[in-house]
């Protein structure tokens, strides 16, 4: 099924946490969406992969995503092999996206970073025609990068104060990492009660850099390009 756009998360909630309210806008404006996950998060201290898998559906219908899907890597063991980038590859080129959005690559959980990297190979595999799958080659066009845990100057950010509820809706779906029983939860970072605002001091920062109350922030690696000087022209 072609999309608009790809989102992958080396976990659920990954995509969420740097990309929610994003997702949230595109969904609204009658674009096309899938989610990939690549693990199950089975490494999480809180939750079971049987949980995160319903919370992770949850948080795709309130979204409005057109699917969701899981790749079943090993949690703690992404890396680019052979094997992950075809894995890639085949979700690319079944769902034909013009964008992929992925994890910036300098993030201080190494699935993170590895996922990155994965990714960027497999954006660029995809689009060779003599690298053969089940499918035909795909060339995506765009790669853009989405914070997890860490940010840096984006290349521009999105603005998502229309959506940023949606956001928090999502994320309240992962009940297993962020409000687990009192009786059953490890504490984790997830866990802390400060967790969230981290990620909207985050968003709201993006935001006062573009004059609106929130906003999510992408790099890509190319130049952005515009026809004019004006600013609100293409």
């Amino acid at each position: 099924m072609a999309v608009d756009l790809v989102a992958f998360g080396p976990h659920p909630d990954d995509i969420e946490i740097g990309l929610g309210a994003t997702i949230a806008r595109h969904t609204d404006a009658g674009y096309r969406v899938g989610l990939c996950d690549l693990t199950t998060g089975e490494l999480s201290s809180n939750g079971t992969p049987e949980q995160r898998r319903a919370e992770a559906d949850a948080a795709a219908r309130v979204l409005g995503v057109a699917w969701r899907e899981n790749l079943g890597w090993t949690d703690g063991g992404i890396v680019r092999t052979p094997e992950s980038i075809r894995s890639a590859v085949d979700c690319i080129r079944r769902h034909r996206p013009r964008t992929i959005a992925i994890p910036y690559w300098d993030d201080r959980h190494p699935d993170h970073r590895a996922a990155s990297e994965v990714l960027r190979a497999a954006a660029f595999t995809s689009g060779l025609r003599r690298y053969e799958t089940s499918e035909p080659a795909w060339r995506v066009e765009w790669v853009c990068y989405y914070f997890i845990n860490d940010s840096a100057p984006p290349s521009f950010v999105i603005d998502v104060s229309a959506h940023y509820e949606r956001k928090r809706q999502a994320l309240a779906c992962y009940a297993s990492q962020f409000s687990p029983p009192a009786g059953e939860a490890v504490p984790t970072r997830l866990t802390a009660a400060t967790f969230h605002q981290l990620i909207e001091s985050r968003d709201a920062q993006f935001g006062a850099l573009a004059g609106v109350a929130f906003a999510e922030g992408v790099v890509v690696k190319e130049p952005v390009q515009r026809g004019t000087l004006l600013k609100h022209a293409p």
